[in-house]
């Protein structure tokens, strides 16, 4: 395998990435409908040949709660971890093993316009109360609405919380918006994180402004970078390459770049 390392310091962790195949089953209201392959296998490729040692596969919409070869990728490769969608009744001994398999958090995604579940409910603070006693944390792809209701339940449950794609990707309202505040806010209390990821999904203006905000207010410990491989609607008009572009252009800090990745080493690996 022919090594491409255009930058002397890569991130030691991708922290959002997905892999997919086409037997694999979509849901009947997926957004989109992939037709290739982007196996572990590949995920790990890409990571090699760009110097990164660990890699997290999150959750995609498309799938739902299959989960099946995520777990399947999680038992072959030790250097993997995962975060899976879950029914909010899954029960503590099931997620211990999840766990022990490298689960690491569970994803919670909803259509942009719908209202979320209420988190303060028996079932839900059964769910949050598990996950929490197993260490593992809630991962939000939310829009701003969302965000700006489910975020304090989070945090008055005592669950870590990462939240996806700068806050921003479903959030029209933007830095100001009721849903990003929420977020600022959340990170301030110390159990929520954000990810750098799917920047190429925003404008470079908006992406550079918000990144640098970031960096103010949460700074690099509460932050995660993530490639969000393989770029799933954007075949063909972003590469790895671009997205780790991405991250050196808004975190020109090696120092920082540092911390951002030893957030994630701390937070899913060790």
């Amino acid at each position: 395998m022919t090594v491409e390392r255009p930058f002397a310091e890569p991130p030691i962790v991708d922290a959002h990435a997905h892999i997919l195949t086409r037997r694999m089953p979509l849901r009947d209201d997926a957004w989109i409908r992939p037709d290739y392959d982007y196996t572990a296998e590949d995920f790990l490729e890409d990571l090699d040949r760009h110097g990164i040692a660990f890699g997290i596969v999150t959750a995609a919409s498309l799938y739902g709660d299959y989960n099946d070869y995520t777990l399947l990728a999680l038992g072959r490769y030790r250097r993997l971890r995962a975060t899976v969608m879950l029914q909010p009744d899954t029960d503590l001994a099931t997620l211990r093993h999840l766990r022990d398999q490298g689960v690491v958090g569970v994803r919670m995604q909803w259509k942009v316009d719908q209202a979320p579940p209420d988190l303060r409910s028996y079932p839900y603070l059964k769910f949050l109360n598990r996950l929490a006693d197993c260490g593992m944390h809630v991962e939000l792809n939310a829009s701003a609405v969302q965000l700006a209701i489910v975020l304090p339940a989070l945090e008055a449950h005592g669950v870590n919380v990462v939240v996806d794609h700068f806050g921003l990707l479903r959030a029209p309202e933007g830095m100001e918006g009721a849903g990003f505040q929420a977020m600022l806010r959340a990170v301030a209390a110390g159990r929520t994180w954000v990810k750098i990821s799917a920047g190429f999904r925003l404008d470079p203006a908006i992406r550079q402004a918000c990144a640098a905000r970031l960096l103010v207010e949460a700074g690099g410990e509460r932050l995660l970078w993530g490639s969000d491989a393989p770029f799933v609607g954007k075949e063909g008009a972003v590469t790895y390459a671009d997205a780790l572009a991405h991250f050196h252009a808004l975190v020109p800090d090696p120092a920082v770049r540092r911390q951002i990745s030893d957030a994630a080493l701390r937070l899913c690996f060790f």
